[in-house]
């Protein structure tokens, strides 16, 4: 796998216009994909939109030095801003819209109002800087939101961590999935929102039998 905010064909070959949205559509659910900067959230909202997706984007200027942690993404030169939207369906009646966040600190006060509403959350995670994702999790659980870990792979990374070893370092509890993804593949992608899809079901099924 290749460093995830790079393009690949599957990346750059986009709709370039809007997919029309099925007539037997009737269920739609809005997912957030949150996570540190330069993780690949941008990059897998565009990968998996079946629309061209909607991106806040800006060049990274002088202003940002010494306030953005850009560790290991140096060679970075654009960042999300606000969010990005993009929306696929997982079939004709189950839609997803999809809110990328933005990975800085300086925005994390915009986090609060994209959980609103949201049925579910992408954490992604970049072993490099696998401490940037507990701001995350810790949001999401406060929010009493359920989630599921993508662990986006970088060809960079120093140590290939397994992922029961990825686990333990985020101290996730055993229900909570966690699953290796290329944030540039939409399938890989798509596999990771089909979890997170199943772990809500799952979840709805466990409430409903709970006397």
């Amino acid at each position: 796998m290749g460093s995830a905010i790079s393009e690949t064909p599957e990346t750059s070959d986009l709709p370039s216009l809007r997919t029309p949205l099925s007539d037997a559509a009737e269920t739609g659910l809005k997912i957030v994909v949150v996570g540190g900067f330069g993780v690949g959230k941008t990059t897998l909202v565009r990968s998996v939109s079946e629309i061209r997706p909607l991106n806040t984007e800006e060049v990274m200027t002088q202003a940002g030095v010494g306030v953005d942690e850009t560790r290991q993404v140096a060679a970075k030169t654009t960042t999300t801003v606000a969010f990005d939207f993009g929306r696929i369906s997982l079939n004709t009646r189950m839609v997803l819209y999809l809110f990328g966040a933005p990975g800085q600190e300086r925005f994390w006060f915009l986090w609060d109002r994209l959980f609103s509403g949201t049925l579910g959350a992408v954490v992604l995670v970049d072993t490099r800087r696998m401490d940037e994702s507990w701001y995350a999790i810790d949001r999401l659980e406060h929010h009493r939101t359920p989630f599921v870990v993508a662990v986006n792979r970088f060809d960079d990374e120093p140590d290939r961590y397994s992922l029961d070893e990825i686990r333990q370092a985020l101290a996730l509890p055993a229900h909570v999935p966690l699953v290796d993804c290329d944030a540039r593949v939409r399938s890989s992608g798509k596999d990771v929102l089909i979890t997170l899809v199943d772990h809500l079901y799952e979840l709805a099924m466990a409430q409903e039998m709970t006397p």
